[in-house]
């Protein structure tokens, strides 16, 4: 009996030792593979997006003038006035449709284009998607525009902006975007700016089919920056960036970073020392690669005054690179890795990064409100 117990005891150490090590190498040499696999899905998704009207429409950029923003204009507060101004959804609230207007002198307006035709809750914008594509023909009257099918129609279901010349702002929007029927996705946006807490922005864009990208920003003692992709509770893409106001040279110093692909994630975090880095790991599905090396590039010029843009220090704002080296001795870069999807996604997060021709439409209008009723 004893000698069967020895026996069964060195089985198990044996197949545990096994098991282990053929673990540790399944999980190794899945690395390069996990990560292609990953990067086509991301790819597919990316065509997938590129093709929808919601990635039209975020690709619209806004050519009017910044002075047009509500946020820039020049209000009546005083300077040192604690008191904050609002413009509500139940402000605006109403149906609005555009309306070619010949008249070519006269004020900036954007009312003198717009006629409210109806009540509502919701604030509904109605204007030609042909003025959308062409957003710098918005204010000015051609022949053809009496013909023009308002068809491009924007529906907002949320709109605060409380704003103080000196104190700052807080500005939420919630919308959906209908093209000729289609339902193209739902923009949310959430910003604010103050001395006390500085300033955050945070937008998200819902496409029909699923998809969905949000991107967000903060600053203060700790900067944070954010962008990701996901289909449903599926994270295609995720790249996080968090930096700390040191209190010796009072400049932001890298805490983490993060790449995450499907279910393989790059994590670099803060070492030792105040100033040291940790090497990057790499993660598939949460097992660590013993084997990987992955290698963070910086674009910037790190010697140089931290500012606003400096704290966001990631591939999708060009600022940064990693040179992957599997355990099969190849390597290469995540953008050689993605390809021709990377400068789609590049492009996805610069319009999120920024208000839309939409939003500024929006914007514009009650802002024509607000000021109308003063």
């Amino acid at each position: 009996m004893k000698t069967n117990k020895i026996y069964v005891a060195l089985f198990l150490m044996i197949f545990m030792a096994w098991s282990c090590t053929t673990q540790d190498s399944l999980s190794n040499k899945s690395f390069k593979t996990a990560l292609t696999t990953n990067v086509q899905e991301l790819t597919t998704a990316m065509e997938a997006i590129s093709a929808t009207p919601g990635y039209q429409v975020l690709s619209i950029s806004n050519t009017t003038t910044a002075s047009s923003s509500p946020s820039l204009v020049k209000s009546s507060i005083t300077a040192f006035d604690s008191t904050y101004s609002s413009i509500l959804l139940s402000d605006i609230a109403g149906v609005y449709e555009y309306k070619a207007n010949h008249y070519k002198r006269g004020g900036m307006s954007l009312l003198r284009f717009f006629t409210k035709t109806g009540d509502s809750s919701l604030m509904v914008v109605r204007l030609p998607e042909e003025k959308v594509k062409r957003p710098g023909n918005l204010l000015h009257f051609a022949p053809g525009d009496t013909a023009l099918v308002n068809n491009y129609v924007v529906t907002l279901s949320n709109y605060q902006y409380k704003f103080n010349h000196y104190q700052g702002w807080n500005y939420q929007m919630a919308s959906n975007i209908n093209i000729k029927n289609v339902n193209a996705g739902n923009l949310n946006i959430q910003s604010s700016n103050s001395k006390q807490n500085g300033y955050k922005y945070a937008s998200g864009f819902e496409f029909a089919d699923g998809y969905k990208a949000t991107c967000n920003y903060a600053t203060g003692d700790t900067a944070v920056a954010t962008y990701a992709i996901s289909n449903g509770t599926k994270t295609l893409y995720e790249e996080k960036y968090t930096a700390i106001k040191t209190a010796q040279d009072n400049r932001h110093r890298e805490r983490e970073y993060s790449l995450t692909i499907g279910d393989v994630q790059i994590v670099r975090t803060q070492g030792h020392g105040m100033n040291s880095l940790d090497s990057a790991k790499v993660y598939v599905a949460g097992v660590l690669q013993l084997n990987a090396k992955v290698e963070i590039v910086d674009m910037t010029d790190s010697t140089s005054t931290a500012s606003t843009e400096d704290l966001d220090n990631c591939v999708m704002n060009h600022k940064r690179e990693l040179k992957i080296t599997f355990d099969d001795g190849t390597s290469s870069t995540i953008s050689q890795l993605l390809g021709t999807s990377v400068d789609t996604i590049r492009n996805l997060f610069a319009s999120l990064r920024q208000a839309s021709f939409s939003t500024a439409i929006i914007d514009r209008i009650a802002w024509d409100i607000y000021t109308n009723k003063e």
